[in-house]
């Protein structure tokens, strides 16, 4: 038992950087992961790592091929259509729930966000800024009280974050989600569910062209049609956060 649950906890640790590795892009897609050169880097043996790189492929960060091993994945263009389909059907959702039934000092806060983003935007602190959206998020989500929702969620919100990164230079997209996130929390403090929803959807369509576009421009998308978003999201009986 204690040799296992320590075990585990390395698992755990090796699976965060590894995973933190990936979103923030110093693993890129792509990228080899060979278990021998993390586990010296890591100071590990193969074991966690092993256990770690099976945890992330469920999470859909990583793919492994025969006579290649494993290495960061990518997205094909069907990825990055799906990752949006669910993003509109799990987060219009949470902003029409937040609208119904979010308490009175959750909506303040969120009228706080708000107006903090727009100082951080003028002032061009966009490190405060990403954390001010990422709050948004959280806020939101964390009002949901179905837990298999909110564990597909964070799974989506991996993806996000890295897709993110992977355009965050694209000219004026800060600005605008600013601007779009103002209009959402306003209708979730008027207690408008349509509106919050509505919203929410032009929101993610806004973000979702801008992205593809920078994307595709930059050969950051694979052609190949062949993946499968139910690999990395699974069906929601299934959806079970990990221990």
């Amino acid at each position: 038992m204690g040799r296992n649950g320590g075990r585990r906890k390395l698992t755990d640790w090796v699976y965060d950087e590894l995973k933190s590795s990936i979103l923030d892009l110093r693993l890129r897609p792509g990228d080899p992961l060979r278990e021998a050169a993390i586990a010296e880097g890591l100071g590990t043996s193969k074991t966690p790592v092993r256990e770690a790189l099976a945890w992330l492929e469920m999470d859909g960060l990583v793919e492994t091929e025969v006579f290649k091993g494993a290495f960061v994945s990518g997205y094909s263009h069907r990825d990055l259509e799906e990752i949006y389909e669910l993003r509109l059907l799990l987060e219009v959702q949470a902003a029409r729930k937040a609208a119904e039934s979010m308490d009175d000092s959750m909506r303040k806060r969120l009228q706080s966000i708000s107006q903090e983003s727009r100082q951080a935007l003028r002032h061009g602190h966009i490190l405060r800024l990403v954390q001010l959206i990422d709050e948004f998020d959280s806020i939101l989500f964390e009002n949901l009280e179905n837990r298999r929702i909110r564990a597909l969620i964070a799974n989506l919100r991996d993806h996000l974050i890295r897709i993110g990164h992977m355009t965050q230079t694209i000219p004026g997209r800060m600005e605008a989600s600013v601007f779009e996130h103002d209009h959402i929390i306003q209708a979730i403090v008027d207690f408008d569910v349509e509106k919050s929803g509505a919203m929410m959807r032009s929101h993610i369509l806004s973000v979702k062209s801008d992205q593809l576009t920078a994307l595709e421009a930059e050969s950051l998308v694979d052609d190949d049609e062949s993946s499968s978003i139910e690999h990395h999201f699974p069906e929601l009986p299934g959806a079970e956060p990990k221990d």
